[in-house]
């Protein structure tokens, strides 16, 4: 695939955004010019998110009420990374268990609504799906504008249906998707590493970073590629808000 030309698509803005511990690190094409910053809450990106065609986010968007069976997007995803990639696709709550105060009781509400409880990792993500919830409801122009990705799914298809052969958190992974993305779009990773040598790593983890890129490379790349979701038909969640995972293919 080459390389994203930043000034072909000039009018078009194009973000990814992922959770870190200071919040939220957003990577975006904005007029032509690449940058990221990060944001403590995901409203605070909401302006940003507006004029964006599309965000991408690293974050369940449409969630299960009830039943034992998972969202379609999560077993595909699965299925497409196989192992040991697959481990990154978690399981994400229903939307009751989104009020839970602790991880008892939000593992109590959704073993009452779906007969399973919640791993320790979609825990620590809760509040994060839970704002972007919240901020869906709040903003329903925003449907469709933002859409679930996942950076290994985008990084896979990056790759031509390869997936990463080393896990991100390693200096070997992290340098496996970094010359992916570099060959892509060079101006993108060099916004990410700005972020990161200006961010203490208590703030923001070089995976995340990547992450964002990952999907920003793959938002940006939308602009002249169609679209295409896990699985291909998504179904519809209780609001009416998509269960799928965006991604293109080269």
């Amino acid at each position: 695939m080459p390389a994203i030309d930043s000034a072909s698509t000039k009018p078009a803005a194009a973000i990814g955004v992922d959770g870190c511990p200071a919040g939220w690190v957003w990577i975006g094409r904005i007029e032509g010019r690449w940058q990221a910053g990060i944001a403590e809450h995901l409203d605070d990106l909401a302006a940003l998110l507006d004029g964006a065609v599309p965000a991408l986010i690293d974050m369940p968007i449409g969630l299960v009420n009830s039943g034992p069976d998972e969202r379609a997007c999560d077993v595909a995803a699965r299925a497409l990374l196989r192992r040991p990639r697959a481990s990154s696709v978690f399981r994400p709550p229903c939307r009751a268990a989104l009020a839970a105060a602790d991880y008892a009781g939000a593992c109590a509400v959704n073993r009452r609504h779906t007969g399973v409880a919640l791993s320790v990792q979609t825990w620590n993500i809760l509040p994060k799906i839970r704002q972007l919830d919240n901020l869906l409801q709040c903003r329903p122009a925003l449907r469709g504008r933002l859409r679930e990705a996942h950076p290994e799914v985008c990084l896979h298809a990056l790759a031509g249906g390869r997936g990463m052969a080393h896990n991100k958190r390693t200096a070997d992974g992290r340098r496996e998707r970094r010359e992916l993305l570099r060959r892509l779009a060079p101006d993108a990773l060099e916004a990410a590493d700005g972020l990161l040598a200006a961010t203490p790593r208590r703030r923001l983890a070089a995976d995340d970073a990547i992450d964002a890129a990952a999907l920003a490379v793959t938002a940006a790349l939308l602009a002249t590629r169609p679209v295409r979701t896990l699985p291909a038909v998504p179904a519809r969640d209780a609001l009416g808000l998509p269960m799928e995972m965006v991604y293109v293919t080269p």
